[in-house]
């Protein structure tokens, strides 16, 4: 009845709605502005209100506000290699937003957006925060004071990358691919099955 009308049937019609991957995509893009200005603001407010205080119990036992320059890595680890994790963290940032051409999955849309949001939200002060330039220390403020024992003091972007990993870890687990096809463990196993 459509094509009687003079109206299109073809979906390359301009008249129709986005497409799955440009939605995918923009929720992607959404997910990492939001991640990564939640970020910035949280850092922005730590460093105005938390640097030489003493720290603030917002739940006692369970969080406080405890202000740290982190001169290496999660976990204290590669302390000293500032420039070393620019480096990785500018690759991620890189190979993320290649990916995200490839989005038609809203899970990974997810995921990825949360991983580039964290990524550039740590890169953000290793480049522009004390003590120089491209030596900068990530600003860390939350903290499990009581649980688990002696886990270190963190931040937004940190938890970004957490969830990421946790979402990219059970999109693969469940065979879901980027473009949101699941591949199923005969064809996995045998790519000449298909």
């Amino acid at each position: 009845m459509q094509a009687t009308r003079g109206t299109s049937l073809t979906p390359d019609d301009d008249t129709n709605p986005p497409t799955a991957r440009s939605r995918r995509i923009v929720l992607f893009a959404v997910v990492a502005v939001v991640g990564y200005l939640t970020d910035l603001i949280t850092k922005i407010l730590a460093v105005a209100r938390l640097e030489d205080a003493d720290p603030v119990v917002v739940i006692p036992h369970v969080l406080h506000l405890t202000f740290v320059r982190n001169p290496g890595a999660a976990f204290g680890m590669a302390t000293g290699f500032t420039i070393v994790l620019t480096v990785i963290a500018v690759t991620v940032c890189v190979v993320v937003i290649r990916m995200a051409r490839q989005l038609r999955d809203p899970v990974w849309a997810v995921g990825l957006g949360m991983l580039l949001a964290g990524a550039l939200g740590n890169l953000t002060d290793r480049i522009f925060r004390e003590p120089s330039f491209l030596q900068g220390h990530v600003v860390d403020f939350l903290q499990f004071p009581d649980w688990p024992p002696n886990w270190p003091v963190f931040n937004v972007a940190d938890v970004m990358i957490n969830l990421a990993a946790a979402i990219i870890v059970i999109q693969t687990v469940r065979g879901v691919g980027l473009d949101g096809t699941k591949v199923s463990k005969k064809s996995a196993a045998d790519p000449d099955a298909a």
